[in-house]
């Protein structure tokens, strides 16, 4: 029935038809080139680094030699940092589930006073700066900290802890925006016909929920396998994942073979996991669509009432030992001196010497200008392609087409961001592209990881945007242009104040290519952060906290900031 009044709609004759026919023509341009560009971007900066790193290990003299595969599989190390991969990203992501689930309905279901606070609080672990998130746990955990009888420091148990912290928010977040439109009444009838809250929860709401639940759940995932500064700092070898033993493999032991072989392994699971997230977003969206159909009989959230008690206790007992513990415990910290209590290692901060070839001060300062630089690449790049993702096509072949767009831009995500690195030095070193004294080169890497980011906040809103206004736009006469310059532009503005905070947060703390492509005398703060916590002395170890205090106040900033310019629908990651 949405279809007639596009078939009847009267065409414009004459010029006025010609007219039509170039502005058609020249979106469809503006489609192809929002398209290419991006593309052109990704091969040059992701998939040419990346393949540069594996042709490294798997061509001998020009030719292919696979045989890397069984000499690093038949070591036990090998099968070792597999298993620990997958293990804790496993448990992570179960516990960020499970724990998430009760924290969606409390946030995003009740409403209570300074529920807009709670919900940014829980954000805020994700955009912490990994090496930041390390710390943290090392502060909490370490003998003398506030857990530290429980003997957790340098356990597999802390570095679980610290993916379910990083990801807590994601979770509440993803599966919380669809909770927020569902309807009520099949639940209650079905408590209405005798099933307790806890049967009708498991099987009314639950199944509801499922398609949320399971795109949280890919991502966090995928979040977890690739995890890298938290797991370095708190594991370092013994705990190492792919992730760690890439690192390890291409700047200790110089072995490309086995970095590549790893790498391909790497990209196999990441693969995987997007497949998975792919078809869970697109049943989420499905379900989001019919629930706002009916959002007009449905209310949402409701007032907070007794019966929420126990989800209540729940949530604020995992958000107070989960999130602001850790973040107390590293404030509290970087105030501990050798003196006594004091401002001693943020002092020390403006100073030089040992790790410290420039003041901590000028490193953030470093790491402030190349996250804007990396957030304005990332969000035109980003916006571009979700504009493409956005669009309906009615052939199955497009509609396979865009999901393959889709999972490519995604990649990043979970290619490690050492092999990304580490490939920008062996290809962009060499005419036409010799960016290897160039600043623009940390911004790149960076932007290639933020970009996903950018496309996962923007694409929901613009996706959520019904159809029959695009058709009623038609039926009264705006070309496809006029379409997207008056109904998706604009939604897509709105949209943009949380991907540019998400960009920035990003770029702020991104830490495995930097590591690489950061010179010396332009460090950026993560890189700084690192070589204090790998020095002995308590001195070094005070900076560290501080810096990393310093670093946590900026992005949440950041981020408390977007947060205030997010529109309703943007929450999907």
């Amino acid at each position: 029935m949405l279809d007639a009044p596009a078939r009847t709609r009267p065409r414009p004759s004459g010029g006025g038809a010609a007219a039509a026919r170039r502005d058609a023509g020249g979106f469809r341009l503006g489609l192809a080139l929002a398209t290419a560009l991006p593309l052109a971007f990704l091969g040059v900066f992701f998939a040419w680094p990346v393949a540069s790193i594996v042709g490294q290990g798997l061509l001998t003299d020009g030719v292919l030699d696979l045989s890397g595969f069984g000499e690093v599989f038949s070591r036990s190390r090998t099968w070792r940092v597999v298993a620990l991969t997958l293990g804790q990203a496993t448990l992570g992501t179960l516990g960020a589930v499970v724990m998430g689930i009760p924290g969606a309905y409390v946030l995003y279901r009740t409403r209570f006073p300074g529920q807009r606070f709670a919900r940014a609080l829980v954000m805020v672990p994700f955009v912490m700066p990994t090496v930041v998130v390390g710390v943290a746990f090392r502060s909490l955990l370490a003998p003398g900290g506030a857990l530290g009888f429980l003997g957790l420091d340098g356990t597999f148990a802390a570095i679980v802890l610290a993916l379910v912290f990083f990801n807590y928010g994601v979770v509440v977040r993803t599966v919380g925006s669809t909770w927020s439109h569902l309807d009520e009444r099949p639940g209650e009838a079905a408590q209405a016909l005798g099933a307790s809250p806890w049967r009708a929860f498991r099987s009314v709401t639950l199944p509801a929920l499922a398609p949320a639940v399971a795109s949280a759940a890919a991502v966090v995932f995928l979040y977890c396998a690739a995890a890298f500064g938290v797991v370095l700092v708190l594991g370092g070898r013994r705990f190492g994942t792919i992730e760690t033993e890439i690192y390890l493999q291409t700047t200790q032991f110089f072995d490309l073979r086995a970095a590549a072989v790893l790498s391909i392994t790497q990209l196999v699971v990441v693969v995987s996991a997007l497949s998975l997230a792919a078809s869970a977003r697109t049943r989420n969206e499905r379900a989001l669509r019919m629930a706002a159909a009916a959002e007009g009989a449905v209310g949402g959230a409701h007032p907070w009432r007794r019966g929420d008690l126990p989800a209540t206790l729940a949530t604020a007992f995992v958000v107070a030992t989960l999130i602001v513990l850790p973040i107390a415990a590293l404030v509290v910290r970087s105030l501990r001196t050798p003196d006594g209590w004091g401002l001693r290692n943020y002092a020390g901060l403006a100073g030089t010497g040992g790790v410290l070839v420039v003041p901590v001060w000028e490193a953030l300062g470093n790491s402030l200008r190349v996250a804007l630089d990396a957030t304005v690449i990332a969000v035109v790049v980003g916006a571009a392609v979700a504009v493409v993702l956005s669009r309906r096509p009615r052939r199955p072949v497009g509609r396979r087409a865009l999901r393959a767009l889709d999972t490519l831009f995604m990649l990043p995500l979970g290619v490690s961001a050492v092999t990304v690195g580490f490939g920008f030095l062996i290809t962009l070193n060499r005419p036409p592209l010799d960016l290897r004294s160039s600043l623009i080169l940390i911004p790149i890497a960076q932007a290639v990881v933020a970009i996903p980011l950018v496309i996962r906040t923007t694409l929901p809103v613009l996706r959520a945007i019904d159809e029959r206004v695009h058709e009623a736009a038609a039926v009264l006469g705006a070309s496809p242009r006029q379409v997207f310059r008056f109904v998706d532009l604009p939604v897509l503005g709105r949209s943009l104040g949380l991907a540019v905070g998400f960009a920035f947060a990003i770029s702020l703390g991104e830490f495995g290519a930097t590591a690489f492509l950061a010179r010396p005398d332009r460090p950026t703060l993560p890189v700084v952060i690192f070589r204090l916590i790998g020095r002995p002395g308590e001195e070094n170890l005070g900076m560290a906290l501080a810096a990393s205090v310093v670093l946590a106040a900026v992005t949440t900033g950041v981020m408390a900031l977007a947060e205030r310019l997010r529109v309703r629908g943007a929450s999907e990651l």
